[in-house]
């Protein structure tokens, strides 16, 4: 993690990092202004700080009450070295905890990560450097040797120069990537979480049997993500960028929509118009472009070729950021690597879709098959002795399909995860299966996987696959663990070898899909130094239901992106029509207003917990319509997670209007005893918001400039650099 420190005012100091700033300053004694902890402190909190967090953890998933735990840390100094200390910690543990549990208290305690750090020692590097932001990959911490040359099953270049490759094209763009984590729970089965450091928005996870191919798994999907803009998806770009040569790509069009709002002749081509708009419902307004909101300049979109005859066709960007989320992207070494990851993702999703709604049983295994692979054995047999039952699963539906499953159940909590994984080398794809189910996961976050269900409606629900499709965390149904299965177990293989084995199994895979009556539409981008794709199969890899593009478009942000961004300047008019819209939407009252307008607020501000309802209640506030106000702070009292410090207002704001609208109380009786239950500044917020002298307590000021808007800010500064290039590749 990338820490940045300023220097401030005598010796106080201010990190920054994520969203967060710490202050740090020195006690009087030391001449400083005692403002803050001082640095060690600091380090002395984070260790007692991480064994109470392990010790919480361990007690939520077992329900235990942790009221009456305690626990302390006291740092005993050697009178002859002051660096060589003692961290004692203790734990208070009430008596009606047995004895198990108290021994994996103080066992939880032993997996502290700044414990481990401290234990192992960290090696400290220190050096001048002309631009912090210069040395781009200076936090890949695994530098594969030059001479080393590791190749994998579908990799057309070695693990070493695919790593090499993919970082020079990152370093080139000026984005400092950092490896947040590492995780290797079991043999085989490495993952590692990888971000912006300027950027934290902007992270990918990666997956592998080794280090190093989970590090090229990592930076490829970083690199698809950026080619193809889905770090951005839905975000607003501001207006420069708006009103720019090109927004997307150079090579996009935009549309003009035709008389009544029709859409353009331009776009889609009949396959697609028969399954995006079969009732004539879509209109060219649900279309416009999201991150932009440029309305005036039509329909922005992007040419992909129809793999069945060659032709262009021009897809909405809109349409494919509300239906396909990153699926059907992929990077590669070559372009015929990049489309065998694509579709086979692809397969995987859909046939995985196809399972779990139909609640199909899958046939096992046979041990005899599983054999051949002693590396994905070794891993399966690791988490056995954790304690979780494995299943592993022909997932190709009788041969058709190259996709496999492995499932993980989990007989403490009940929970169950099934994951899947695709690629014509079957052993590739069981290996894919295993490595995706612990990327990213503690063996501690298998505790909150969901239990299966007999309901099928659970099941089907669209959100349930966008569930599995985001972190497979969705429901899946009794009916799939059933010994009878659907379809008989087929050792099948459709991987091809020699030198044009990755052209070969993409035009195997397009042929199943052509095979299946699918039209394939596909767009190739390389601006940026590497080559990626994105495949669209319309009707068969939409994550979203077709329906979203009328009924749940994310283009709804542009009803509301400008009044909210500009909120402290509407009158009392303009606040009145925005709400009246707020409320003729028929949105989810909690949906947050980061999701519904697409800015990134810093998510530990108001701004960043601000839901429909805050807003529609802090609107009433200012419009000094009390009855309402009163009812919305009610609910959200009743439903709204939020800071301890926004519920406290909103209590003493519920008060205040409990004594306004009771014409027998008057607030000069009780504001005494208000203000010594809720403080000063609460109260005078609270009354404030009410007298009109505080409007829109806690949000500060923005626009649709953007300013003092940081978080969003540097995810804008992420975007400019790919819009750079591809312009100077355009020029």
């Amino acid at each position: 993690m990338e820490i940045k420190v300023n220097f401030l005012d005598k010796l106080r100091l201010e990190a920054k990092f994520d969203d967060f700033t710490v202050i740090a300053d020195q006690p009087i004694r030391y001449k400083g202004d005692g403002s803050a902890p001082g640095p060690f402190d600091y380090f002395l909190a984070s260790s007692a700080l991480c064994a109470a967090y392990f010790v919480k953890l361990y007690c939520e998933t077992r329900n235990i009450p942790t009221d009456n735990i305690r626990l302390s840390q006291n740092n005993i100094v050697d009178p002859e070295n002051r660096y060589k200390q003692v961290f004692k910690i203790q734990v208070e543990l009430p008596e009606d905890i047995s004895a198990a549990d108290r021994q994996g208290i103080l066992r939880s305690i032993e997996r502290c990560t700044v414990k481990k750090v401290v234990q192992t020692g960290p090696e400290f590097v220190i050096e001048e450097v002309e631009n912090l932001d210069a040395d781009a990959q200076a936090l890949l911490t695994l530098k594969p040797e030059a001479a080393a040359c590791t190749y994998i099953v579908g990799k057309d270049l070695p693990l070493e120069q695919t790593i090499a490759n993919m970082s020079e094209v990152l370093a080139g763009l000026g984005i400092k990537i950092e490896i947040a984590s590492w995780r290797n729970l079991v043999p085989n089965v490495w993952s590692l979480h990888i971000r912006d450091a300027h950027s934290p928005m902007c992270f990918t996870n990666g997956k592998g049997a080794t280090k190093e191919s989970a590090l090229a798994s990592a930076l490829g999907e970083y690199i698809e993500r950026l080619s193809c803009n889905h770090f951005y998806n839905d975000q607003y770009w501001g207006e420069d960028i708006a009103n720019a040569a090109f927004v997307h790509y150079p090579e996009e069009r935009w549309f003009k929509p035709g008389r009544k709002d029709a859409l353009p002749a331009e776009i889609l081509d009949e396959y697609c118009l028969a399954i995006y708009n079969p009732d004539g419902e879509l209109r060219a307004s649900h279309l416009y472009d999201t991150n932009s909101g440029n309305v005036q300049r039509g329909i922005c979109s992007l040419p992909y070729v129809r793999q069945s005859d060659g032709e262009v066709v021009y897809f909405p960007t809109n349409l494919i950021d509300n239906l396909y989320l990153s699926n059907g992207m992929s990077a590669g070494n070559t372009l015929a690597e990049a489309q065998v990851q694509c579709l086979s993702e692809i397969f995987e999703r859909a046939v995985k879709r196809e399972i779990l709604e139909g609640e199909l049983a899958l046939p096992d295994v046979p041990p005899e098959v599983l054999a051949k692979y002693p590396g994905i054995v070794a891993g399966i047999d690791a988490l056995e002795k954790q304690g979780f039952p494995v299943l592993v699963k022909d997932a190709s539906l009788g041969g058709a399909f190259p996709v496999m499953c492995v499932t993980l159940m989990n007989p403490r909590t009940g929970g169950v995860f099934a994951s899947f994984g695709a690629h014509p080398s079957l052993e590739v794809a069981l290996e894919r299966s295993l490595t995706e189910l612990l990327q990213g996961r503690s063996l501690e976050g298998l505790n909150d996987l969901p239990q299966p269900t007999f309901e099928s409606g659970a099941v089907t629900e669209p959100n349930n696959f966008v569930e599995h499709f985001i972190d497979s965390s969705g429901v899946v149904s009794w009916r799939f663990f059933s010994a009878k299965a659907d379809f008989e177990f087929v050792e099948w293989d459709f991987s091809c070898q020699g030198a044009e084995s990755n052209a070969e199994e993409a035009a195997a895979l397009l042929a199943i899909l052509e095979g299946m009556g699918k039209e394939v539409y596909m767009a190739v981008y390389d601006q940026l130094g590497a080559i990626a794709c994105r495949i669209l199969v319309p009707g068969y890899s939409e994550v979203y239901p077709v329906e979203d593009l009328v009924w749940d478009n994310t283009n709804k942000a542009l009803q509301f992106r400008a009044d909210i961004l500009n909120l402290h300047r509407l009158d009392d008019d303009a606040l009145a029509t925005l709400l009246a819209r707020l409320e003729e939407s028929e949105l989810d009252d909690y949906t947050d207003i980061i999701t519904l307008i697409g800015i990134e607020f810093d998510e530990n501000t108001v701004w960043g917990q601000l839901t429909i309802l805050e807003l529609k209640l802090l609107i009433h506030l200012a419009l000094r319509q009390f009855e309402e106000a009163k009812e919305r702070v009610e609910a959200f009292l009743q439903y709204n997670e939020n800071t301890v410090e926004r519920v406290l207002f909103y209590q003493a704001l519920n008060v205040v209007l409990e004594v306004l609208l009771d014409d027998e109380l008057a607030l000069e009786d009780y504001e005494a005893n208000f203000r010594r239950m809720f403080g000063n500044t609460r109260m005078d917020a609270a009354i404030g918001s009410v007298d009109g002298s505080v409007r829109f307590h806690g949000l500060t000021p923005t626009s649709m400039k953007l300013e003092g808007l940081d978080r969003h800010q540097r995810l804008i500064d992420s975007y400019r650099k790919l819009h750079v290039a591809r312009a100077r590749v355009a020029a």
